[in-house]
Formats: structure tokens, sequence, C-alpha cells
């Protein structure tokens, strides 16, 4: 397995996330006690970031768990969809945000929040709407269901400046043809966490996925 860092990595920019690894864990978790020792296993096994989510009531309490605990691992706050969560999540300890899309009001939350924000894009004028905000790295969400690598390839010809972290949809056997375009810095994914996984206490089994996707990216 790879060795896992001993310290965090300084995140300057949006763009700093998409080079931390070639896929960023999307994570539920229905209790915070799971938190840890899943990040843990995804850190010894080569992946230093995570995305846990706020689509479960614990998904606060795994990020402030996560920050203050796991030594090497950056924090990212998923699913905020809310001024009002960012405002928490960096209350939290959350290191970036990511956002599924990228209405006025949380937008301008999110880049006042001074973190590092994947905001999510589905069209053309989503993304020429965030390079207008100053943000070159962004999620493109969601991936399949937005036109897939056909549509984000094409973009890289009037837009050949941005950067994606495609999201949605995305699987181990599709991962290697999305990180193989040009614009594509990572994925997410929520497969090297499955919920089963999780329930199970199975972290050797999520750490051996981890490693997987590290040689993702040669």
């Amino acid at each position: 397995m790879t060795q896992a860092p001993t310290t965090k990595p300084v995140l300057r920019s949006e763009a700093d996330i998409l080079d931390l690894a070639p896929v960023i864990p999307v994570v539920v978790v229905d209790s915070v006690e799971q938190a840890v020792p899943l990040a843990r296993a995804l850190l010894r096994g080569g992946i230093p970031v995570i995305e846990l989510t706020l689509r479960s009531a614990a998904g606060l309490g795994a990020i402030e768990a996560v920050a203050s605990e796991v030594e090497g691992m950056v924090v990212g706050a998923g699913t905020v969809v809310t001024p009002e969560q960012v405002s928490q999540v960096v209350a939290a300890g959350a290191q970036f945000i990511v956002t599924p899309g990228s209405p006025l009001r949380l937008l301008g939350a999110a880049l006042d929040s001074g973190l590092p924000l994947l905001a999510g894009a589905g069209t053309l004028t989503e993304m020429l709407t965030l390079a207008e905000a100053g943000l070159e790295a962004m999620k493109f969400f969601p991936a399949e269901a937005s036109g897939g690598r056909p549509y984000l390839s094409a973009v890289s010809g009037p837009c050949p400046q941005l950067r994606f972290c495609p999201t949605g949809g995305i699987t181990p056997e599709t991962a290697a043809s999305w990180l193989a375009l040009p614009n594509v810095g990572c994925v997410g994914g929520s497969w090297l966490t499955p919920k089963d996984a999780v329930a199970r206490g199975e972290w050797a089994r999520i750490e051996a996925l981890a490693a997987e996707a590290v040689a993702l990216r040669p």
C-alpha cells in the first residue's frame, strides 16, 4: 500500500484539489463514529482527500472529527446547498467546499468563505459563469446524465483553460476513460466506500479499493 502522508497539503486554490488524488471519495456516513476509521483506511490506501457530504445528519460531525483527528487527510464538505451550510462547514473545519450547483447566493457565500470551492456545473453557460467568478476548476455534475465524456471533451475546445472533477455515475470501469480527458484532473466516486463495507467496519476492504484507485493515475 502507498505510505500515508503525515501532514495535510496546503490548498491555495480549487485547482489544487484536483491534484490530490485521481479519485475523490464521495462519502455519506450514518454515524460520526464511522468517519475517522474510514478516513484512515483511505489514507493508508494512498488517498489523502475525502468529500464528506451533508446528505446525512452525521455529516457535519464527521467533517469535524476527521478534520481534527486524521492527520494527513484533506477534508472537503460536499452537498453544500445553502449559504448557512457554508458557515457550518467552515466552523467544522472543512478545507474545501463542494456544491452540486452554483446559484448566486450559494456561490457568493462559498467564495466569501475563503475556502477552495468545487462548484457544480452541468452546462457550458454554468461553466462560463463560474469562470467569470474566477474559478478555473469545477465539478462536472451529474457527469453521465449531463452528456458524459463526449460533452466534457467538446467543452475543452472553447474552454481549454477549465479543469474538471466529473462526479455522478462514474464507476471503477469508466473512471480511467474519464481521467484520460485532457480537461479532467480527477473524478469523484462513491465506490471506494461501499455502504455495506462502512456499516460492517471493513476498513481493509476500503484500503484496498483506495489503492486500486491510486493506480488509475500513472
